[in-house]
């Protein structure tokens, strides 16, 4: 026999966007379910992105979510660039006045969790056989397979937050257009227990390939190194990890000291859009509508934007009836998305080396690296770019 519950908002996935946006709705009054098809050790176990803009940060605190961030993220005001033995450091808060946190994708999760089923929030992990019904129609409907009993969920509307393999973006495939491309090199990212080689993020932009180092806690480093497209992550043992890691440091003022390796995964370089986010009763947020390449450390904050934009339409359409904000839902958030597209793809051409490309390549690559540093009114543009655009939270 089914079972059949109702709710107002049915969330797919319970990753960083639809956490938050189950807490978005709640505070304004408007209930949700998320359905997640992993265990909450594994959805609480994954390693990702830690650097949040301020507006970002901004709206973690304002959901409630944002004390332990507070509390135990560095906060960044500069960014550091090295190059041919010189360290540039970049001050974000005298260009824009405004500052980066550090704090990793993991521990949002787990806060947002923990805050939700404290609150008694709804959220099933581990349901299997997802389906999604209606999407065209006043009534949607999810239905699924939970703890032995087949079940539907009846909703208003529904938002996928399931990523980029989950199965909201294909329920609508082909009202959709899509945008993909890969960047030809991969990142080996290293979550180590050792101080990091400092408080502010760095980018060593080395002839061997760009090494980009970063940071969870004052006593666990995160870090990344270019490799080719095509590599296993077998083909990194520790030492090389390291060795390569203090090469591409070399000649610096910067000292990596090796320790445990906490994990250590491949991260492949690609960017997607797919366009409208929104078709039926059905919208998309986050990894399910978009990828960014991680040079600029777009993405988490993009999908914070998407769900805030949303609950906001989400309130105006509950509150008054006007859905107009909601119509405008995947205009508004597409500008934000390819703006950060943009960025995101001048990073990564800025910093990874084309290892078979031209000597003038490289010279010219390092050409832009000066001019950006010695030119004030690209420096200006590119702090607005990075630290992210101001919204009224």
């Amino acid at each position: 026999m089914s079972r059949t519950l109702r709710t107002q908002v049915g969330i797919v996935g319970a990753g960083p966007a639809g956490l938050l946006l189950a807490h978005l709705l709640r505070q304004r009054g408007i209930d949700s379910v998320i359905l997640e098809t992993r265990s909450r050790e594994r959805v609480e176990a994954r390693v990702r992105a830690g650097q949040l803009d301020s507006t970002t940060v901004q709206i973690l605190t304002a959901a409630g979510v944002g004390s332990r961030m507070q509390a135990e993220g560095v906060p960044n005001s500069g960014v550091n660039f090295y190059f041919r033995g010189n360290t540039h450091r970049i001050d974000l808060r005298a260009v824009s006045g405004r500052t980066l946190m550090m704090y990793g994708q993991r521990e949002i999760v787990r806060d947002m969790v923990a805050g939700l089923l404290a609150v008694d929030g709804k959220i099933l992990f581990e349901v299997t056989d997802v389906e999604l019904h209606g999407i065209d129609g006043r009534t949607p409907s999810i239905t699924f397979h939970s703890a032995g009993q087949d079940m539907a969920l009846e909703c208003e509307f529904i938002v996928g937050c399931d990523g980029y393999h989950g199965i909201c973006r294909p329920a609508i495939a082909p009202a959709l257009s899509t945008f993909d491309v890969a960047h030809g090199f991969s990142w080996v990212a290293v979550l180590a227990q050792t101080k990091p080689v400092a408080e502010e993020v760095v980018y060593a932009c080395h002839d061997r390939g760009l090494a980009l180092f970063s940071l969870r806690s004052r006593a666990v480093a995160r870090f990344y190194l270019q490799c080719p497209q095509e590599e296993q992550l077998d083909a990194w043992p520790v030492d090389r990890i390291w060795d390569e890691a203090r090469l591409r440091l070399e000649g610096g003022a910067f000292v990596l000291e090796p320790g445990p390796i906490l994990e250590s995964s491949m991260v492949r370089m690609r960017s997607f859009v797919a366009e409208p986010m929104q078709h039926g009763r059905l919208f998309l947020a986050g990894d399910a509508a978009h990828i960014v390449p991680p040079s600029a450390a777009k993405g988490l904050n993009l999908a914070v934007a998407d769900v805030y934009q949303l609950a906001q339409a989400l309130q105006e359409r509950y509150r008054s009836g006007d859905a107009s904000l909601l119509r405008d839902y995947s205009r508004i958030a597409l500008e934000r998305v390819w703006e950060g597209q943009r960025f995101s793809d001048w990073m990564t051409r800025l910093l990874h080396t084309n290892i078979n490309g031209s000597a003038m390549d490289r010279r010219i690559q390092l050409a832009e690296l000066d001019h950006l540093m010695a030119t004030q009114a690209a420096l200006g543009n590119f702090v607005e770019s990075y630290v992210g655009p101001k919204m009224s939270c």
